[in-house]
């Protein structure tokens, strides 16, 4: 099944040439048409397919789905909306976008992949570390799964230069991750899928390919 056609792709093309509320408005009733309701029936089957393997997922679209009002409080670029859509998939969706969840971003210039834990409090980053420390060998399985490697290569974040005394020998030679201060991994796809009956199953390859990978962080988010 095809979710998005032509005009979704267009529809971004004129808002980034036309960025304010008043083009907005009046073409408020092609965005509820070409963007709003079919990205809606998309990550409703996206949830759908995540639950299989997920059954914690019981989140509506809703739940999920990112504003298209952007937040320019603290932002230079004023204009008001985003040109694109976005959405992040986990049992607390976009409530929380610490949670290892599968969140991905959809616009003319392709899609944008995340998976992983990115915002992560002090505590819930001291959990993460401890667990890598005490599974060492299952955290090194997860990122080098032959899926995970082809499609998203490694695990990023930015790193602390300094570690607790008990980490450092970890962080000096088993395994430099443990210095992360992030665990995220990400991929883009070319705009052509996104008009494509291919765009679920594609999708979900690398919600597939990232799966090992999320299951430990989810693990790893308590002690």
């Amino acid at each position: 099944m095809t979710y998005f056609n032509t005009l979704f792709l267009a529809f971004f093309n004129d808002l980034s040439a036309n960025n304010t509320t008043e083009w907005f408005n009046e073409n408020r009733r092609t965005y509820e048409k070409e963007v709003k309701k079919p990205f809606s029936d998309f990550v409703e089957e996206m949830i759908k397919r995540i639950r299989q393997y997920e059954p914690e997922v019981q989140i509506k679209p809703s739940d999920a789905i990112m504003r298209i009002n952007k937040d320019i409080r603290f932002s230079q670029d004023k204009t008001p909306y985003n040109t694109h859509v976005a959405a992040n998939i986990s049992k607390f969706g976009k409530k929380d976008k610490s949670y290892p969840g599968f969140y991905f971003q959809l616009s003319p210039e392709g899609i944008i992949i995340y998976g992983g834990a990115y915002m992560i409090d002090n505590t819930t980053l001291q959990n993460i570390r401890n667990y890598i420390a005490n599974n060492l060998e299952d955290f090194s399985t997860a990122y080098n799964d032959k899926a995970f490697k082809e499609k998203f290569d490694t695990i990023q974040g930015a790193r602390n230069k300094r570690m607790p005394p008990e980490l450092q020998a970890i962080a000096a030679g088993k395994e430099p991750l443990i210095a992360n201060k992030q665990f995220y991994y990400t991929a883009s796809l070319q705009p052509g899928i996104i008009t494509s009956d291919e765009l679920p199953d594609k999708l979900m390859e690398y919600y597939l390919a990232g799966k090992q990978v999320n299951d430990f962080l989810r693990l790893a988010w308590t002690p």
